[in-house]
């Protein structure tokens, strides 16, 4: 059975022709978009890899675009509100939402407001990366090995702390105990900073992090990095081992985002933002901004191979649900 909780897809990125913005031919084959401001909507708060990534898109797509692409923070309910939203939004290509699989909110959630297969349109990736296996600074467990040893001499005694209810790092967390045959407790927060400020303090004393929320506490020195959900070692990452390097083979979690448009929006508008978000994604530093964040630029050579990777993925989304036991009516 393959437990990975994740399929790593990178999208080969597409080198399309024209100067800064829109080529004149896909400028005129989508209308006068975009003539107005842009809403990049995302399901999650400040501070995480969902923030950083909209934040990045929205700067580099503004340059792009030649108009304002607007950040805009709608936390809750593991990014449903925000999908919500977006769904319902007009389909003219001026709300745009960046977010994850939708294969996880559909395996988590027995009622949506919306249908994600019906109501969205995948666009473009923009980024994928591993997790982070770190804990608190005191724990006496200096590599991976030492912390299955650990776990597995005080099972339920080490408290792993969780950025929400089936959220990324939560289910990463799941499938590590399941392939290393240990058990933490787990104590879900809202969000990845409440859930690093607890590690930190050692009322938590692990973590299953995305980069861009530990990755400032661990060059201070406030964390301990383990290893990376990823089987080796990530460039993104230097200094820090992957999890079959460092003694647990056979486990793999990534996230990734991508940006999504409501489903009734003209081709022609899709097409052109995908344009744009390749182009903006391959500015220079952009992968390197992104790479100091634990992550890699990972774009698609159309929507529809991102739609096809989506669903390449979707399977293993579903089973590392069924591992986790998380289920939110």
């Amino acid at each position: 059975m393959n437990r990975r909780s994740s399929v790593q897809a990178l999208g080969a990125g597409l080198a399309l022709a024209g100067a800064a913005g829109l080529t004149p031919s896909v400028r005129a084959q989508s209308g006068d978009w975009p003539a107005k401001p842009v809403r990049l909507v995302v399901g999650y708060p400040p501070g995480g890899s969902g923030d950083f990534t909209t934040r990045t898109a929205a700067d580099e797509l503004s340059r792009e675009l030649n108009v304002t692409v607007v950040p805009e923070n709608k936390p809750g309910a593991g990014g449903t509100i925000a999908n919500e939203l977006v769904a319902k939004a007009a389909p003219d290509g001026y709300t745009v939402l960046n977010a994850g699989p939708m294969a996880l909110t559909n395996a988590l959630y027995r009622k949506l407001g919306y249908d994600s297969r019906k109501d969205f349109v995948p666009v473009c990736q923009l980024a994928v990366g591993p997790m982070i296996i770190c804990v608190n600074n005191d724990l006496p467990v200096r590599n991976l090995r030492e912390l299955i040893a650990y776990a597995k001499a005080n099972p339920g005694k080490l408290n792993s702390a969780a950025s929400g209810n089936g959220s990324t790092p939560h289910l990463a967390a799941a499938l590590f105990e399941s392939v290393a045959g240990v058990q933490f407790t787990t104590i879900q927060f809202r969000g990845g900073a409440p859930a690093a400020t607890s590690t930190i303090a050692g009322d938590t004393q692990v973590m299953f992090a995305t980069p861009p929320t530990v990755m400032g506490f661990i060059k201070a020195g406030r964390m301990r990095p383990l290893a990376v959900t990823t089987p080796q070692a990530s460039a993104a990452i230097p200094g820090i081992p992957g999890a079959a390097e460092a003694g647990l083979p056979g486990y793999e979690s990534t996230f990734s985002f991508g940006l999504y448009l409501p489903s009734a929006t003209p081709a022609a508008i899709v097409r052109a933002l995908h344009a744009a978000t390749v182009k903006a994604m391959a500015r220079p530093g952009v992968k390197e901004k992104v790479a100091g964040q634990g992550m890699d630029v990972a774009t698609n050579a159309s929507p529809e191979e991102f739609a096809r990777q989506l669903a390449a993925g979707a399977p293993a989304i579903e089973q590392a649900v069924r591992v986790s036991g998380a289920k939110i009516e």
